[in-house]
């Protein structure tokens, strides 16, 4: 598929990283973010829907292709829709699908905008705020974005404030201990209490157990140095390693921007890029023992061979108005359809949560049995509607766009939606049961956090 969802975590710089409410304000925005496709509101009017798929349509025909910088040799794609404001953001291939151990990602994720040898933490602080600007940084399995978001006409600091992160970065010790050490350790204790980041991070585990099954946190007992941190950054922060996408300004003149930017201090070209072993499904059980937030279950499979029917069966799984869940004994009772695309693998199914195990126990059943029930004429047809809009909707906003840019940035591909939702009119009944039929022959992947006494177990909801 053209767009690409994440599951990620996030950091924010609006004011002064140093003071308590900043510390506190990053904490709670922090939490790791399940995106799953599609994502709708069932508020929504038809009208309402129309007119969004509508103008998704128009900003894709806007998509740029991806181009090289005539200096640097890095790709850069952007589009431009008029709106007032520009957002760029460096995507490196650091995720953490490439840490060479637990935790280094992450941290070199919270050594975003500290100290560089054009400015220090505090200048960078005050001279985004004197623009008005937001400084932001995330990671995920993939990669790791350094991402910024100001007025037009501000582009060439922004450009050069970034390109100094990778370029330039000093790696104090005392801004380790001091900013970044916490920082991991509030963020991966907020995870660790989070149900559905525990099942997301230990059905990724369980589903590939290397490369994308690395966790995107630092765990409780991983010993991150400063030393590895630098280490990796060496290793990531290298020409061939990334890519630079845009909202708010076209490919050509962002291409100049990173060239000029890069002038003053170039990216070394690294001997051989990053890698990661190639993804391969495996599956597993697991129960993990929780008093925190909801009686949490996963249901998923993997596969190394996307297709657009993985959509559509994401998009059948999905409750809505007009296509019901049996009755649960509790309407608190959550179900929602989890769709991870990366590279080269996918992780589909659905998370369920509740207060209490019995709506959890009827709602988990309630997914299998959808899973192995052939789709009607009908239902397909609903399906494939609400997979191409998911796929639309994606890239109304910023954050979409930027998604969808940087999936096809390093393989130089079209970020036009128009293929992606072509390709959902070759989906049909037989595809998607060919899909079902190949996914249910594997191992699922079957995790549950809260009550592991009571939580029902795989075979017990016909797995």
């Amino acid at each position: 598929m053209a767009h690409r969802h994440k599951f990620t975590h996030k950091n924010h710089l609006g004011q002064t990283r140093n003071s308590p409410q900043a510390r506190q304000l990053r904490s709670s925005q922090n939490s790791l973010q399940c995106l799953t496709t599609p994502k709708y509101s069932t508020a929504q009017t038809p009208v309402m829907l129309a007119t969004r798929a509508s103008t998704a349509t128009r900003l894709a025909r806007s998509f740029a292709t991806v181009v090289d910088t005539k200096a640097s040799g890095i790709k850069v794609a952007a589009v431009d829709n008029g709106q007032p404001t520009t957002a760029l953001t460096f995507l490196v291939k650091a995720g953490s699908r490439y840490e060479p151990s637990p935790g280094v990602a992450h941290a070199l994720k919270n050594f975003a905008f500290k100290s560089t040898a054009k400015r220090s933490t505090l200048g960078t602080v005050r001279e985004s705020e004197l623009y008005g600007g937001v400084l932001s940084a995330s990671l995920s399995r993939e990669y790791l974005a350094f991402t910024s978001e100001f007025l037009r006409g501000d582009e060439s600091f922004f450009t050069s404030l970034l390109t100094s992160i990778l370029t330039t970065p000093k790696f104090l010790p005392h801004e380790y201990l001091e900013y970044v050490v916490p920082v991991v350790r509030d963020e991966a204790t907020v995870a660790s209490k989070t149900p559905s980041t525990v099942a997301i991070e230990a059905a990724h585990a369980l589903a590939f157990r290397t490369g994308l099954g690395a966790s995107l946190f630092a765990g409780p007992h991983s010993h991150v140095s400063l030393d590895s941190v630098k280490s990796f950054s060496k290793e990531a922060f290298t020409s061939g390693n990334i890519a630079v996408v845009g909202t708010g300004i076209d490919s050509a003149s962002l291409a100049t921007l990173v060239d000029n930017a890069l002038a003053e201090a170039s990216l070394p070209t690294a001997n051989a890029p990053l890698s990661s072993s190639p993804s391969k499904y495996f599956g597993g059980s697991t129960r993990i023992d929780s008093h925190e937030g909801p009686e949490t279950v996963f249901i998923g499979f993997g596969t190394t061979t996307p297709s657009p029917a993985l959509s559509v069966l994401s998009a059948h799984i999905a409750p809505s108005q007009s296509l019901k869940y049996p009755t649960v004994s509790r309407p608190s009772t959550t179900i929602t359809p989890v769709h991870l695309p990366y590279s080269d693998a996918v992780l589909t199914g659905a998370l369920v949560q509740g207060p209490d195990v019995k709506s959890v126990k009827e709602a988990a059943k309630a997914v299998v049995d959808k899973l192995k029930t052939p789709l009607s004429a009908e239902e397909l047809k609903i399906a494939v509607a609400r997979a191409k809009f998911g796929a639309a909707a994606t890239v109304e906003g910023r954050e979409g766009l930027m998604d969808a840019l940087g999936s096809k940035v390093f393989s130089n591909g079209n970020a036009s939606i128009e293929s992606t939702l072509a390709a959902f009119d070759t989906v049909d009944a037989a595809t998607v049961s060919k899909v079902i039929a190949g996914l249910t022959k594997t191992t699922p992947t079957f995790v549950v956090v809260g009550n592991v006494q009571t939580l029902p177990y795989a075979d017990e909801l016909g797995l």
